[in-house]
């Protein structure tokens, strides 16, 4: 199926965790969509079986399996994204243990919600690295780009 070819040698599903990995992304969250096209529907083992797969392979590459939420949803249906759904009665709900302490919840919305925000060093000097330039008429030039260290405020020359 499709989750065979992105977590196969070189499927998408490990290409992404490896990328994200390598560009410092230190958080992430699995959400295991199309529950609804499992045999049967909605199935505990499917959903266990790709959690299995995919913890082995994220530890491998550097991430701690107990630090990641592994959320089973369907898109489609909206099951588990914004509110627990009924079809997986089984799914007791995700839980992440990390240094800065633990998380729990049922949902994606709430697995997202307990992403910590990143340390920014905003005692540094202001580094503003351009992404794109837009010349919008009747407003003028818009530099486009992320503050990477210091800080940025409204009138800031």
């Amino acid at each position: 199926g499709e989750f065979e070819a992105g977590i196969s040698k070189n499927g998408q599903t490990r290409e992404h965790a490896l990328l994200a990995f390598t560009l410092g992304v230190k958080q992430l969250i699995v959400g295991v969509n199309k529950m609804d096209s499992t045999e049967p529907p909605y199935s505990e083992a499917r959903f266990e079986e790709i959690k299995k797969e995919v913890s082995s392979y994220i530890k491998k590459i550097g991430y701690t399996p107990a630090a990641v939420a592994f959320v089973p949803i369907s898109g489609w249906h909206g099951d588990n994204m914004l509110e627990p759904s009924s079809k997986m009665p089984w799914f007791k709900g995700w839980a992440v243990e990390r240094k800065e302490g633990k998380a729990d919840g049922k949902c994606l919305i709430e697995a997202l919600d307990a992403i910590l925000p990143p340390s920014r060093p905003t005692d540094k000097a202001l580094r503003l690295p351009l992404q794109d330039v837009y010349k919008i008429g009747g407003i003028g030039t818009v530099p486009v780009g992320r503050v990477e260290t210091g800080v940025l405020k409204p009138g800031t020359v």
